[in-house]
């Protein structure tokens, strides 16, 4: 899911905004304490063509004007000379095509493949491998601060499962061991077999139907006990155990403010619901995995599929609350990406 449209902070001159239609910048940027207009802006006028001037009458028709005192040349060298016309893309700009001395059409000749604006590229953006912008446009910095490392949200979701883990084993242990009592009898039987060379499934011990009853209870525990973990420690303050001590926290796109409930809900059950699936031959797992690898895959903004869901981005915290950019400070709630 890409940012929506709408006039948001240059992540490049945090002095300004731009208005973003989905896939660039558009338009010039206006002051970031300017009321933006509704919609984009209008599109910017294109320059006005210049005729040049007629060529002075010269004595000499295929003489150069040249400096006084010097003497007529009979003309330039064969191949130099007026052009055509200006490269593609460049328009007609005033003075282009003269320069002092010379008539008309004498001046920048045609340069090497892609000099000047190219097709599709903004106005306002250099040409790819500038110096000041090598490749692609700085990192977005959402409410002013820092987009969180992958590294650091993955060791943050370890910690939190671990939390989780050990509260299930508190819970849910019981119900675990009665599962595994119930598999016991099988896994031994095919244990001994494939000692001796068996490998039949004839006579195999079966474990009872009350294995699968054991195995949806096991998994409803378990997902309600990350909800219990997860689910209120987001919504107040975005963060968990695991982001806390990883100086991380999800913050929502539109203004830097807690997630609430129904945010922090939204952004939690498409990674935590799933959980329900691994009775599904594992498929909840394999859902799971596929949401914590997306960061990886996802630019600029580093979402995963929970927080596109709920539209959020997760930040670095910063070593002391004083050290937010300034004029972040003074921008209303929601004007940045």
């Amino acid at each position: 899911m890409s940012v929506q449209p709408g006039w948001y902070v240059d992540p490049a001159d945090t002095e300004t905004r731009r208005y973003w239609d989905g896939e660039g910048w558009l338009g010039a940027p206006i002051p970031v304490d300017a009321t933006p207009p509704d919609g984009p802006p209008p599109p910017e006028p294109s320059p006005a063509p210049v005729t040049p001037a007629a060529p002075a009458a010269s004595a000499t028709p295929d003489a150069v004007t040249a400096p006084p005192g010097w003497p007529p040349h009979p003309g330039p060298p064969q191949g130099y000379g007026p052009q055509p016309g200006p490269p593609p893309g460049y328009g007609t700009a005033p003075g282009y095509g003269q320069q002092p001395g010379h008539g008309p059409g004498w001046g920048p000749q045609a340069g090497p493949p892609g000099w000047g604006p190219q097709a599709g590229q903004p106005a306002w953006a250099p040409p790819p491998g500038h110096p000041g912008w090598p490749g692609r446009p700085p990192e977005p910095r959402p409410h002013g601060l820092r987009l969180a490392g992958y590294g650091r949200r993955l060791v943050a979701r370890l910690i939190d499962f671990g939390l989780v883990f050990a509260l299930n084993v508190v819970v849910n242990g019981w119900f675990v061991w009665r599962w595994a009592q119930e598999w016991a009898p099988y896994w031994q039987e095919v244990f001994r077999r494939a000692a001796r060379g068996d490998n039949s499934a004839d006579g195999l011990p079966m474990p009872s139907e009350q294995a699968s009853s054991l195995l949806v209870a096991i998994l409803l525990i378990a997902t309600a006990l990350w909800l219990a973990y997860e689910v209120p420690a987001m919504a107040a303050g975005g963060q968990t155990i695991g982001k806390r001590v990883m100086r991380i926290r999800a913050v929502p796109m539109a203004a830097d403010q807690p997630l609430g409930v129904r945010r922090a809900l939204s952004r939690w059950s498409t990674l935590g619901l799933p959980t329900l699936l691994w009775y599904c031959a594992g498929l909840g797992l394999v859902l799971q995995l596929v949401d914590a690898l997306s960061p990886l895959f996802d630019h600029p903004l580093r979402q995963a599929l929970h927080d596109k869901r709920a539209q959020t981005v997760v930040v670095e915290v910063p070593d002391r609350p004083d050290s937010a950019p300034a004029n972040d400070r003074d921008q209303p709630p929601g004007d940045t990406l």
